[in-house]
């Protein structure tokens, strides 16, 4: 039988466990973030990962991580071999050590883009959660060194309690600092954060409910849900029409945990998501192909046996809730995502729009168009493009479609990041 198993389409090498903050929310071991871990991937360790990725995922995208990654000294290294390779490296960092001077050799080293956690626009809040006095001033001054040198970024904000009042003005500073995404996370507590309360139901609808009006409607700045795949329910109910609502995957919401997304831990276990424990094997035993394709822990993630409400659901094809939040909780990863309020009414299961299994065919205009969107952004936007060109019936996409839809997304017409040419 033929192996149906798709590409991964994310995949996050944890580098280390080091860190130079102390988290509330770390997922992470505390007793080790000063030192990390002595058995860690070593340089050739993670090469041989990134090799085998790139062979079962040629389109993957990489994301470096930790811990704090910029504290390992072979980060560029690493970039620089996923880069080669084809495959789109981004960054994960809290920006404490991140000058102009480490900007320039990250681009030196093919780095598309970084993601910069700030967790409140209030400084002390910010600090408190982080651990460290001074860290918020640290972040800001790393954003200066993003645009100054010219490297795309993208803000994370772990919205909580203490927070959650603040998604608007979170919205706000991350269109007004030039970011090309905010990408607004949903704790899921295991690790340090399971003696931390992070957001109650009420306040997760209310902050989930803005960030679908923020995605749908914000024209110079991509909004993102990470951790709430019930961001698509909210979406089909606030406009049927819109692609996003029909399609699979992470750019619409949904959760991909060990479908279309893994987690390389320090050490080399591989796992469903960064919150899930739950390892399909090591790339010191198996191969990471060998891992995705054939782990028990990732094949039930591919073949859903959902219980309680999530299982009685009727967007259980279009949601499926979290999985991490259960099995952080009962041990039992089917069942129901408790942070979800929605109770199922009986009706027929919604489903969504399958894969195809056919590429899309981009006229000589198209490719180029797409070819000026920022690496960072480019794979969201041309999914975007493909999926309302899917909705439409047609197998071809044309710079028209591209422009078309510029126009109704970004108010001067260009995608993110894009500037108009000035002709002199």
């Amino acid at each position: 039988m033929a192996n149906t198993v798709e590409s991964p389409f994310l995949v996050a090498l944890n580098l280390t466990k080091r860190c130079n903050l102390s988290c509330e929310h770390c997922y992470l071991d505390a007793e080790i973030l000063k030192n990390g871990s002595t058995d860690e991937l070593s340089t050739d360790e993670l090469k041989k990962t990134i090799d085998d990725i790139a062979m079962v995922g040629p389109e993957c995208m990489i994301v470096l991580t930790g811990g704090e990654p910029l504290l390992r000294p072979d980060i560029e290294e690493l970039a620089e071999h996923a880069s080669a390779l084809g495959l789109m490296v981004v960054v994960g960092s809290n920006g404490l050590t991140l000058t102009r001077k480490r900007v320039k050799s990250l681009q030196k080293a093919d780095v598309a883009g970084i993601g910069l956690s700030i967790d409140s626009l209030d400084p002390k809040t910010h600090d408190d959660f982080r651990g460290r006095k001074g860290a918020w001033l640290k972040t800001m001054a790393a954003i200066d060194a993003c645009k100054a040198e010219g490297l795309a970024f993208q803000i994370h904000f772990s919205v909580t309690d203490h927070t959650a009042h603040e998604i608007d003005d979170m919205i706000s500073f991350a269109k007004d600092c030039g970011a090309l995404v905010l990408n607004v996370f949903f704790l899921v507590c295991t690790g340090r954060g399971e003696k931390y309360t992070d957001i109650s139901i009420e306040n997760y609808d209310k902050v989930l409910e803005r960030v679908v009006e923020a995605a749908h409607d914000e024209k110079q700045l991509m909004v993102r849900a990470k951790c709430a795949p019930h961001f698509k329910r909210l979406a089909l109910k606030l406009d049927p029409d819109w692609p996003i609502t029909m399609a699979h995957g992470y750019e619409a919401g949904g959760c991909i945990a060990g479908t279309r997304y893994a987690r390389v831990t320090p050490e080399g276990e591989v796992t469903p998501c960064p919150f899930m424990e739950s390892s399909g094997g090591s790339v010191r035993d198996k191969s990471f192909s060998e891992i995705w394709n054939n782990s028990e822990v990732f094949n039930q993630l591919r073949n859903l046996k959902l219980e309680g409400r999530c299982g009685a659901c009727e967007f259980q094809k279009l949601c499926g809730g979290c999985r991490a939040r259960p099995l952080a909780r009962s041990g039992n990863m089917m069942a129901e995502d408790f942070l979800c309020s929605y109770q199922p009414e009986g009706g027929a299961i919604v489903e969504t729009l399958a894969p195809t299994g056919t590429t899309l065919e981009w006229d000589k205009d198209a490719e180029q168009r797409i070819s000026r969107v920022p690496g960072f952004v480019r794979r969201m936007v041309k999914k975007r493009v493909e999926a309302d060109v899917r909705s439409k019936g047609r197998m071809i996409v044309t710079a028209e479609d591209i422009s078309r839809m510029a126009k109704e997304r970004f108010k001067d017409g260009l995608p993110p990041g894009i500037k108009r040419p000035e002709f002199k």
